[in-house]
């Protein structure tokens, strides 16, 4: 017992240190870390054979990916849900039609098994590995892109889809139909606990951890959620569903929760180390005997089934209104076979649809293809070389009014609202169609249009604007605006948002009439509510507050004329400590003596 244990141990060590080594490395190196845990797995498991048995530790590892989808679901609001339910019920299940019955036809085409095994084998290569996609999107950030959003719908009815697939293997196996449970009983299973899931998350989850929370007990709140979690897988297990599937409903349910967060938290260290085992297993269970012995026929197999099904979701992306690129991207991104292959391939196996070796090369093609998934993903960049921005057309129709703002961020939503307020018309063009739609919402009326176009500028009305405000964000748009301005609208009044002290210096000498540092007026006023937080009186703060505007506008003034490194003087040092641009007042020394209220010493700001 105690040499197993000390195994045990040993064998966990190679892992965690397989992990430290590679992840970083080939991080280091620009390619995805799914790619460095498999190699790790490779390396230490078919190569140095350190350690056998990947098959058992994949099973263990596969919580990785039910964590991995609970934290999806946490993300995942039910109205959200609801409203892509055309992606998941329709593109997902065109996908998993379409592309089940290319594949199938194609196993049938190219090898000697009958319709119902190929059949089996084609179903379930339609099926992409969750745990694969999801971890390059979230190691992209694109998981909320449009791409991400369409790749996870094929993701999740494909999940949903594991469960008549199952049901299958019996019903096509010699003596098929004899099983325990017909395919009616186990649909009627899968309904009734996705109905008890629902149910216990809606009125059971919440009262659960406000209890727990309550307590003040941190580990009861760890414990509660991984119970929650793997509860809910075990119940779809139990179902015939896939426990991924389970763990995401369970998110689901409690994405509106006041603990969502908290929840988070607690999950996400078990979720990235078992994630990293996952992949690690896949690489362990290689099984290269099979890959050496059927070399040619995987060579041929493994870029032909990436091929169909690139084609077949990409055919399919756009014609359920993907854009191309989008289209690429998720072709790219699910191309390879799922972990719920290895599922299907050895329950087929176990009933003699088809031999061990022909699931074993199955597993070895959708192992193969996994591998190669982040090499996949990575070709969208050379396919796709610049990013297509959405578009609308251009419609000035109304357009016209004393003040022509350009840029609809943050800073021109506020400042608009000041304007709008005060009864001006106010005419906003913006060069962001999402930007452009999503504030039409809330009721205010904006123009698609590039403010860096003079004929934009036309058809929105800078001849009979009374006040130019560029509201934009990036620098170098908003100096190509004031420069086009400048050169073809010279008597148009400038308002310009500056990025910070350095442009607002170069603003001036162009000669705008108005500029302001986007973070100046806010980080004053936080100043200001910090010392009243204090204890300093309403009457001290503001005259803090104009203190350091007044010196801050003197410094510009110097600096607009000698340089940016001007205006030295008015920081005399003091034991080597910068002298504030504000001194403590009496009634500041009264309450601290040691308090002193600074000013914005940083040059650049």
């Amino acid at each position: 017992m105690a040499a197993e244990g000390a195994t045990y141990f040993s064998q966990a060590l190679l892992l965690l240190g397989g992990a430290v080594i590679a992840a970083p490395l080939f991080k280091r190196i620009g390619l995805a870390t799914v790619l460095g845990y498999l190699a790790a797995g490779v390396a230490i498991g078919p190569v140095a054979t350190l350690i056998a048995g990947g098959e058992e530790l994949l099973h263990v590892a596969e919580l990785g990916v039910v964590l991995l989808l609970f934290v999806i679901g946490l993300e995942l609001k039910p109205s959200r849900l609801w409203a892509m339910r055309r992606d998941i019920f329709g593109l997902g299940l065109c996908q998993v039609v379409v592309t089940g019955l290319v594949l199938s036809a194609a196993t049938m085409v190219f090898s000697d098994l009958a319709w119902q095994p190929a059949t089996i084998v084609g179903f379930a290569l339609a099926l992409s590995s969750t745990a694969f996609a999801m971890q390059l999107l979230e190691e992209r950030g694109d998981t909320n892109r449009h791409y991400g959003q369409t790749s996870f719908s094929i993701l999740l009815f494909q999940d949903l889809a594991i469960v008549p697939l199952l049901a299958l293997v019996p019903l096509f196996a010699p003596g098929g139909g004899e099983s325990e449970r017909t395919g009616l009983e186990q649909f009627a299973i899968a309904v009734v606990a996705v109905v008890a899931l629902l149910a216990a998350g809606r009125y059971l989850l919440n009262p659960l951890f406000r209890i727990i929370a309550n307590t003040g007990a941190k580990e009861a709140m760890i414990a509660a959620a991984l119970f929650v979690v793997l509860g809910a897988a075990a119940l779809m297990q139990f179902a015939g569903l896939s426990m991924a599937m389970g763990a995401f409903i369970a998110g689901v349910m409690l994405a509106e929760s006041s603990y969502r967060h908290e929840l988070e938290a607690d999950i996400e260290p078990f979720r990235g180390i078992l994630i990293a085992l996952f992949f690690m297993a896949v690489g362990l269970s290689l099984q290269l005997d099979v890959i050496l012995e059927n070399w040619l026929t995987i060579i041929v197999s493994v870029p032909i089934l990436m091929a169909v099904k690139g084609i077949c979701i990409y055919a399919l992306c756009r014609l359920f209104g993907s854009p191309h690129a989008s289209s690429v991207r998720v072709s790219l991104l699910l191309p390879q076979g799922g972990e719920f292959g290895f599922v299907i391939f050895s329950a087929a196996a176990s009933a003699s649809i088809f031999p061990e070796t022909t699931a074993s090369l199955l597993i070895s093609i959708v192992t193969l293809s996994m591998v190669l998934t982040p090499i996949a993903a990575g070709l969208s960049r050379f396919l796709i070389p610049a990013e297509e921005a959405e578009t609308m057309e251009e419609d000035f129709n109304g357009a016209g009014s004393d003040v022509l703002m350009i840029g609809f961020s943050r800073f021109g939503q506020i400042a608009a609202q000041i304007l709008l307020s005060g009864g001006r018309d106010v005419t906003i063009i913006d060069h962001s169609a999402n930007r452009v739609r999503a504030v039409e919402k809330f009721g205010f009326r904006i123009y698609f249009g590039d403010g860096c176009r003079k004929d934009v500028l036309e058809a929105a009305g800078i001849r009979h604007t009374k006040i130019v405000a560029v509201c934009t964000r990036e620098k170098e748009t908003t100096d190509r605006i004031v420069d086009l301005i400048q050169m073809e609208y010279p008597h148009a009044k400038l308002y310009v948002r500056s990025y910070d002290r350095t442009h607002a210096l170069e603003l001036r000498a162009k000669g705008v009439d108005y500029e302001l540092r986007e973070t100046f007026e806010s980080g004053l006023l936080f100043g200001r509510r910090t010392l009243e937080a204090l204890g300093f009186d309403e009457e001290t703060v503001a005259g803090i507050g104009e203190d350091v505007r007044r010196r801050d506008e003197e410094r510009l003034a110097i600096q607009a004329v000698e340089g940016l490194y001007a205006g030295n003087d008015m920081l005399k040092t003091r034991t080597m400590t910068p002298e504030p641009l504000v001194k403590p007042s009496r009634e500041a020394r009264r309450i601290d003596k040691d308090t002193e209220a600074t000013g914005d010493t940083e040059p650049n700001r």
